[in-house]
């Protein structure tokens, strides 16, 4: 190994996928070596997950970084110099303690996760590995099921559908690269789909369509028959995962679906959505009711947890002790891993381990304000999740991560194994086909 300790942590302002500034952090080695990651940004975020520093004011709409850079180039910095990058928890823990705060705030969740993710780019070249191996170690590895969204909504698409995002998963797939063949069939279709029928109003933040339907199911309906226009089987060779985010039309156990005309209560919302489940092969539901709503959580799963994934993002925000709650509630039976939500490397690895200890599906994920950056592509590898979520299969900031999985896969030749979901098995999904083709 190459000397790994840190010569020097060097920050600058780059920009995302929304044109808004973010932070990029290079830690540079005494060997000369170097490793360099960009903070993400989420819009619909949960209110526990750690909280980005911006600069607020006028300059940017508010959302400049220059405070959180500086944060980086001077205390970060300091604190770091001649620490051995290979120390990643001691690393991060040192962060913590000197930010001081319970939600990263002083210096700023994205100045943490950019340098937590640089210098675990800088201990893997110091080891003259590929990020995903040096995570791994000598543990045998999946290439996780990519999770890839069709048609954006809610936050990310001006609430043309209140839906956040409506995704494929192509479970029939015998490796990534013909997981990412079947997605292109059905971006394509649903883009004629919608272009012929004039309901498409552009591209969302993560690349999804962005269309103009006249309620929530006739989403459902469009995917299902883009499925089936890209001469593929809904509920055999691909299912549908739903994202509903619905802590951003939920509060207090009341939601209003604004494009469907209906106020519900959580009984209400809980009915909706099995019945959904019902109608439709939707293999994952991420949020289905709001963050404040635990004892909907509950009731949820257990009516409809042995047939899909019931995933806990604004719920659970990446946190390892509210996974083990969770997993004692028994309110999800899957979470969402989002590095910046926690703000270190370690505290996501921890967060993952928690799901992981408690027999949940996991699915790292990147943000809706993203970069070039690739380390979520190599993380869903090298921790073994099982699946991956970084958006659709259009704008590069997406198309990065897939096309480094196909690397990946590549480098891994004859041991390559695509994951595979839990609760399935090969007869497809357990729920209805009422509208399967």
């Amino acid at each position: 190994m190459k000397d790994p300790r840190i010569a020097s942590v060097h920050p600058r302002r780059v920009w995302d996928s929304r044109g808004r500034p973010t932070v990029e952090v290079e830690v540079t080695l005494r060997s000369g070596l170097r490793g360099r990651a960009i903070a993400p940004a989420g819009v619909s975020t949960g209110s526990g997950e750690a909280i980005d520093r911006r600069d607020g004011g006028s300059r940017f709409g508010g959302h400049d970084v220059r405070g959180a850079i500086e944060a980086v180039r001077t205390e970060i910095a300091s604190l770091l110099f001649s620490r051995d990058a290979t120390d990643q928890e001691g690393i991060d823990r040192a962060m913590i303690a000197c930010d001081g705060t319970p939600n990263k705030s002083r210096f700023g969740a994205n100045a943490m996760i950019a340098t937590s993710m640089a210098v675990l780019h800088a201990a893997a070249a110091a080891s003259d590995l590929p990020l995903w191996r040096y995570c791994s170690g000598e543990t045998a590895v999946q290439i996780p099921l990519p999770e890839i969204q069709i048609f954006g909504g809610g936050a990310h698409a001006g609430w043309r559908v209140d839906i956040q995002e409506c995704m494929v998963v192509c479970l029939g797939a015998a490796t990534f690269a013909e997981a990412l063949d079947w997605t292109s069939e059905v971006y394509r279709a649903a883009g004629e789909l919608m272009q012929r029928r004039g309901l498409l109003q552009g591209i969302a933040d993560q690349g999804g369509y962005w269309p103009c339907f006249r309620s929530n199911e006739e989403t459902l309906d469009a995917l299902m028959e883009a499925i089936a226009r890209a001469g593929l089987r809904p509920g055999k060779d691909i299912a549908i995962s739903i994202d509903v985010a619905a802590s951003a039309f939920g509060k207090s156990g009341r939601y209003t679906l604004a494009l469907d005309g209906s106020r519900l209560d959580t009984a209400g919302m809980i009915e909706l959505l099995t019945g959904w489940l019902d109608a439709y092969p939707i293999c994952s539901i991420e949020d289905p009711l709001g963050e404040d709503d635990t004892e909907g959580f509950v009731d949820f799963t257990a009516r409809n947890g042995r047939r899909c994934q019931i995933i806990g993002d604004d719920f659970l925000v990446t946190n390892a002790q509210r996974i083990r709650k969770a997993a004692a509630d028994c309110s999800v039976n899957s979470a969402l891993i989002k590095p910046s939500q926690a703000g270190t490397i370690t505290e996501a690895r921890e967060a993952l381990d928690a799901g992981l200890v408690a027999g949940f599906g996991m699915i790292v994920s990147g943000r809706s304000g993203d970069s070039e950056d690739l380390t979520v592509a190599h993380l869903a590898v090298g921790w073994n999740a099982g699946q991956l979520k970084v958006g659709s299969f259009a704008r590069s900031e997406r198309m990065a991560k897939w096309n480094e999985l196909l690397r990946i896969e590549e480098q891994l030749g004859g041991t390559a194994r695509l994951a595979r979901l839990p609760f399935f098995g090969e007869h497809g999904i357990r729920s209805g086909l009422r509208r399967g083709v």
